[in-house]
């Protein structure tokens, strides 16, 4: 083998110009994912002339710790227009549904779910039964799930935008819990690499992909009718992005980040964020293990070849790693200033990509075992495999 920078081996100097060109691409060349430009406060129309009818569907399962601030925040929506909410008890044994009741808010309506239907995901059948309870009055369905708390004027805000863009679905990034240490490592990097997955400024064009955040949408009822309802993703694991393509099919559609609408659900420990990123990670992989192989491959040669080329590799092998590193450095410092955590952590997002790594072999694992998607003792990721 010829020698290259050095005495590193060629191979070296390949991986690390792939890394380097591999970041140049992302930073310059991926609608500009990084730069966290889109929020629900800027460049916010004027409000519409009239309010439209609104229903909001909240799925819950053994939510009792949270549905009180979840649900108490939606009742107190200053919505000048025609509001209702409606919590389906989605098979509860901790008395959701009781705490939900006594808020004794004339907004709120409790539905007992049903038995889990075959072929459904748990969330998606509360979600469709709500949705059903609605009927065809109101102009918008406002999902949103039972560990969010909304600002008082979330649901204006939501409306403005769609109405002035006669949008089928306005959907925020709610601001994650991120108090305990391995939230301040893990979760800004999951919204940096959800951004990456599913640009925003890309999602929001008229042509293009779709995506969504499930903490919060607001979904043009007669869209999300065109597009074959509830029903034509019952078996999604990853719902809101499935939900948001399905629906970008049908009008346009605007995804950015809040601070407004935020997770009071902690994760406590970096075992529950694993099981958190593990739920999800394999599907979206598609279940496919050659996907899964080349996802982890991938990884391994744009987050952790660069560090490692640029502390143990010598001449453009380094110089390239170096420049990977710094690269992905100052990507990751806008997602750290919205969590308002130290910049320090865009050095330490290789370490970060290798926890996610594990996660996604764990969330493989337990597929295999039978148990992906696990969420409140259900094994989702059966019902969504291909």
């Amino acid at each position: 083998m010829v020698p290259a920078g050095g005495d590193d081996p060629v191979i070296w100097s390949w991986i690390a110009g792939l890394s380097l060109a591999i970041w140049l691409v992302l930073v310059f060349a991926r609608h500009g994912f990084w730069l966290a430009r889109e929020r629900d406060t800027r460049d916010l129309p004027a409000a519409p002339a009239s309010w439209p009818d609104v229903v909001a569907v909240v799925p819950a399962r053994d939510e009792a710790a949270l549905i009180a601030r979840s649900l108490g925040s939606l009742a107190a929506q200053d919505y000048p227009g025609a509001f209702r909410i409606i919590l389906v008890d989605d098979s509860s044994s901790d008395g959701t549904g009781d705490i939900a009741r006594a808020l004794a808010s004339p907004r709120v309506e409790v539905a007992q779910g049903l038995p889990l239907a075959a072929g459904w995901t748990g969330k998606l059948w509360a979600v469709a039964q709500g949705v059903e309870r609605a009927g065809a009055s109101p102009t918008y369905l406002w999902l949103t799930d039972a560990d969010i708390e909304h600002a008082p004027d979330t649901l204006r805000m939501l409306v403005t935008r769609a109405e002035a863009g006669k949008l089928a679905l306005v959907s925020l990034m709610a601001r994650l819990h991120c108090a305990t240490l391995a939230e301040r490592m893990l979760i800004p990097a999951f919204v940096f690499f959800f951004q990456l997955l599913y640009p925003f400024g890309l999602m929001n064009r008229a042509t293009g992909p779709g995506g969504a955040a499930g903490g919060c949408m607001l979904v043009r009822r007669e869209a999300l009718e065109a597009a074959g309802g509830i029903a034509a993703i019952r078996d999604a694991l990853i719902d809101d992005c499935t939900l948001g393509a399905l629906l970008k099919r049908q009008g346009r559609i605007w995804l950015g980040l809040t601070d407004r609408s935020r997770s009071i659900r902690p994760n406590d420990g970096f075992g529950a964020m694993a099981a958190m990123i593990a739920r999800s990670a394999y599907a979206q992989l598609g279940y496919s293990p050659p996907l899964l192989a080349g996802t982890i491959l991938g990884l391994a040669v744009v987050y952790l070849a660069p560090p490692l080329l640029a502390i143990f590799a010598h001449g453009f092998a380094r110089f390239a790693g170096l420049g990977a590193w710094a690269l992905m450095t100052i990507a990751f410092q806008p997602m750290l200033a919205f969590y308002r955590r130290s910049p320090l952590w865009g050095v330490a997002l290789p370490a970060i990509a290798a926890f996610y790594a594990g996660c996604t072999l764990l969330s493989a694992w337990q597929h295999a075992r039978g148990r992906g998607g696990m969420w409140k003792g259900r094994a989702q990721a059966a019902a969504g495999a291909r």
